[in-house]
């Protein structure tokens, strides 16, 4: 007699529960969902709400995975250099990697402090400046590119407003949790600032690549503006960025325009400042743009 297509998983209390469990928590998934993509389509404010509290609740955990890898990669520093060490004589090797370590730590300690005091140096300089935040990190690596601020809604952070470091500008900011921010780059393609070449006060219009670069174009055709090594600076038109704040400076020319390497970037500044808009009114048309990206 040919077995039963659909077998019971025996007389395992275990196994049953197990099974059960695995179906409940498939059935939770699709409610769970549904629910959401209920709520974007019907209550997108309310979405917007949760995606806000998810980046707040995703923050510290980035913030302690970079830890933990940075601690990983220096365990594994240190073990290599044991082993490499191996055939020197005991009491070198010791005093050796003993003066190593107070040298990273005392270079690091270095940086660290440089980059606070630019940032505070700029605090202070900015008088109306919303906030400021460490940059936690950037997706590098993805067509996007976004960058996370420990500042947010509970510190007068809105979207729309203009995110700058102390070598330049760094971007705008698009959505917002209550103690971290969502950072739009400069280098993101989505991303257009009115711009001009401070050498000579020529407007041009500076679009992010998707990668580290941005794209410059002039707005009147013809010759062609830019010579290599012209640093590019924020207009003011349009009302949202602050005029001459430094974006970028030129490295290469092409037939109608130029590209340009960003002169801030997240993972050299370290910390960032928000400022309110140029032009209060250019806030709500920046939120709305941000709202679309």
């Amino acid at each position: 007699m040919a077995p039963p297509i659909l077998r019971r998983p025996g007389w395992s209390r275990r196994a049953q529960y197990s099974l059960f469990f695995g179906f409940v928590a498939v059935v939770a998934g699709l409610v769970l969902g549904l629910v959401l993509l209920t709520i974007s389509l019907v209550a997108p404010r309310t979405y917007d709400g949760l995606r806000g509290a998810a980046l707040d609740a995703t923050a510290p955990i980035a913030e302690g995975g970079t830890a933990v890898v940075a601690t990983v990669r220096g365990v594994a520093t240190g073990a290599g250099d044991y082993w490499d060490a191996a055939n020197q004589n005991a009491a070198l090797r010791a005093e050796r990697d003993r003066l190593r370590r107070h040298l990273i730590r005392a270079a690091a300690i270095e940086q660290e402090n440089r980059k606070l005091k630019a940032a505070l140096d700029l605090s202070e300089e900015l008088s109306d400046a919303v906030a400021s935040g460490r940059l936690i990190g950037s997706s590098k690596d993805s067509p996007r590119r976004y960058a996370i601020l420990s500042a947010g809604s509970s510190d007068g952070v809105a979207r729309g407003m203009p995110v700058r470091a102390a070598d330049g500008l760094i971007g705008r900011v698009v959505e917002t949790g209550r103690t971290a921010s969502r950072i739009l780059l400069i280098s993101d393609r989505s991303n257009i600032v009115p711009a001009q070449i401070l050498r000579t006060g020529v407007p041009v219009i500076a679009t992010g690549r998707g990668d580290e670069g941005v794209d410059l174009r002039p707005l009147e055709v013809g010759r062609n503006p830019f010579e290599k090594g012209d640093i590019i600076v924020t207009s003011g038109t349009g009302g949202l960025y602050p005029p001459l704040v430094p974006i970028a400076r030129v490295v290469r020319l092409d037939d109608d325009g130029a590209i340009a390497l960003p002169l801030a970037s997240p993972e050299l500044s370290g910390f960032a400042i928000v400022q309110p808009p140029y032009e209060p009114a250019a806030l709500d048309q920046a939120g709305e743009e941000a709202g679309a990206d």
